[in-house]
């Protein structure tokens, strides 16, 4: 039996952490063209320590197999499979993926995103809400960071904020965006008016998609995007730290000498819970504003001592 030319079969099997590995290899074994990893019962797993690579505690393993394939061609490869890698054939699901435009599925749901009175993020296939606004023009990509998560959202509705009906908070700043992702708050920094944004990473596709997203803003000369310890830079007036509260405890001593007397400090990525003991560890060097939450995450602003 064959599948329509554009439809493309799937096989899950569950897994559990020691068996995820041995199942992965059958899978591909087998010919998948792929495996995705996911969770069975909506277990957080929120931040590893380094060098661990966590698992949930039950795993569904999905294979995804050459489009069209024939289905008795492919319960065939998978009991070869198993037969070779001697293991038994494990209980597996057969389903079916339809095919689809892809982009226009993301499309219907990424829709334009006000952050304060005039700064929106906004997908490329739709115009503007307020064309007169300061607009952010971003598709979902590889890197982290549309605005639709909610701890890029606390920092983009910092950023739109006006103490003012002309200034920004950033106007003429020199900002870093410590963990830049796709680039958006530093896309947003340069848009509001910052004279220099200094975007770094430790991931490299981090690096390339906030280049080229700077460059399709407009402010790519804005934008100096480097790795953390290629960073060379005096002091800031702002830096933007949207990561992971073990990296925001681990550069603490670090961001107290990047930033001048009085520069402001945003730090997110972490839960509320968390913000107690991350504030305990930067009270030594910066003023610190109660935090701001979203759904369960959490946003601390803080000024930086003489």
């Amino acid at each position: 039996m064959s599948l329509p030319s554009a439809d493309w079969p799937e096989v899950a099997v569950s897994a559990t952490p020691a068996t995820v590995e041995d199942l992965e290899q059958w899978l591909f074994s087998a010919g998948a063209v792929s495996v995705t990893l996911q969770d069975q019962n909506d277990q957080p797993i929120l931040e590893p320590a380094p060098g661990e690579l966590p698992l949930w505690d039950e795993i569904t393993l999905v294979g995804l197999f050459v489009q069209a394939q024939d289905l008795d061609s492919l319960h065939s490869a998978l009991h070869i499979a198993a037969r070779v890698s001697g293991m038994e054939v494990p209980e597996y699901q057969l389903r079916v993926l339809p095919d689809a435009v892809w982009e226009r599925a993301w499309m219907a749901d990424y829709q334009p995103m006000q952050f304060g009175p005039a700064l929106w993020v906004c997908p490329s296939h739709q115009p503007p809400p307020d064309p007169s606004a300061v607009i952010v023009h971003l598709d979902p990509g590889l890197a982290f960071g549309t605005g639709t998560h909610a701890t890029t959202a606390l920092c983009l509705d910092w950023l739109g904020q006006k103490t003012d009906k002309t200034r920004t908070p950033l106007k003429g700043a020199t900002v870093i965006d410590y963990g830049c992702g796709s680039g958006v708050l530093a896309i947003a920094a340069a848009k509001l008016g910052a004279a220099a944004v200094y975007a770094v990473d430790i991931d490299d596709q981090a690096l390339i998609a906030t280049r080229q997203n700077a460059a399709d803003n407009g402010v790519f000369e804005k934008l100096l995007v480097s790795h953390p310890d290629e960073l060379q830079i005096e002091q800031a007036d702002v830096i933007i730290a949207n990561i992971l509260f073990e990296p925001l405890t681990s550069l603490s001593t670090r961001f107290s000498g990047l930033l001048r007397t009085g520069g402001i400090l945003l730090m997110s990525g972490i839960l509320e819970d968390q913000v107690d003991q991350l504030s305990m560890r930067y009270n030594t060097w910066f003023d610190l504003e109660p935090a701001t939450a979203k759904n369960g995450w959490a946003l601390i602003t803080a000024a930086r001592r003489p």
